[in-house]
């Protein structure tokens, strides 16, 4: 845990000097009222945790301290650390190690730094030595294959296109046959966030996770949803519609270093019942981690 901490400490300093600073600052008191809860849950919200989160989070602790019979500010912040990482600690989709190619796919809307997340993972997964493909799937801007390939070559990844305006659906099974031909056992899928008015993004998804499994019947293992964390609230819309379309199975909380509301990690877990797997804490390639609950409430407090 020391180890998470010291590589996303300056990532998440807006959200711990701010709203959650505040936070932790209602324990240094010497004792607790009823107004202490109110502000509790007051500052809570201005976090971006969401109204019924904050609630249900205050009133946790509350009754927990009633029945543990703490008075003192060290005990009753002990207990909301506890319930925040309780709240926060969803479990996740295994890894699998098996002959077949790993294949997540990658969704979200346009801006949320979705196409810099893959990059970010990509590398994650070449510096453990790992042999990545990366499916260009968003044709429907030229921008976003260029993209790409540029991103290929920075984290030593292979990298296939089709043109513009091509099928993602065509380009998804030729990743998926091309990992299977050279042995890479991880495909990552980029894919549309904004298509034309003329289609449906949430069926063009579709279709691609459909082809996804032609190869095999369990792909796509992962469906990661990039959710940009400075849209805070209106993050969990996005995250509702694809959800129900593409039966999303984790999170990668981006940007997470350009909020003062971390808080919207909580409101995630809490709403959405989604666990966040990864989060994006910078610019640099490394600047991302494996979500870990109780590593992330001690930096934010």
């Amino acid at each position: 845990m020391f180890g998470w901490f010291k590589r996303n400490d300056l990532g998440l300093e807006k959200s711990r000097s701010s709203w959650f600073g505040r936070i932790s600052h209602l324990f240094d008191r010497g004792s607790i009222g009823d107004e202490t809860w109110g502000e509790l849950e007051e500052l809570l919200v201005l976090a971006d945790v969401g109204v019924n989160t904050a609630a249900k989070l205050v009133e946790g602790v509350k009754s927990r301290a009633r029945q543990e019979g703490l008075t003192d500010m060290s005990g009753v912040k002990a207990v909301l650390k506890q319930e925040m990482v309780e709240m926060l600690r969803l479990p996740s989709l295994p890894q699998r190690d098996d002959s077949d190619p790993q294949v997540i796919l990658v969704v979200g809307v346009n801006g949320s730094g979705k196409t810099t997340s893959i990059a970010k993972l990509a590398y994650t997964f070449t510096s453990q030595g790992k042999r990545v493909i990366l499916a260009a799937a968003d044709t429907f801007r030229a921008a976003a294959i260029d993209q790409l390939q540029y991103w290929g070559k920075e984290v030593n990844a292979d990298v296939i296109a089709h043109r513009h305006g091509g099928d993602p659906g065509a380009v998804a099974y030729d990743a998926i046959q091309a990992a299977h031909s050279r042995h890479i056992p991880i495909v990552i899928i980029d894919t549309a966030g904004r298509l034309h008015t003329k289609f449906n993004l949430m069926e063009e998804l579709k279709k691609i996770k459909r082809i996804a499994s032609k190869h095999d019947m369990t792909a796509p293992q992962q469906v990661l949803l990039v959710l940009d964390a400075t849209t805070g609230q209106n993050g969990l819309l996005q995250a509702r519609n694809f959800a129900d379309a593409v039966g999303v199975t984790g999170i990668f909380l981006a940007k997470l270093d350009s909020t003062a509301r971390g808080g919207i990690a909580f409101a995630i877990c809490d709403e959405l019942h989604l666990p966040i797997v990864y989060i994006g804490t910078g610019e640099n390639l490394q600047d991302m981690a494996l979500f870990e609950a109780e590593a992330f409430v001690d930096a934010i407090l």
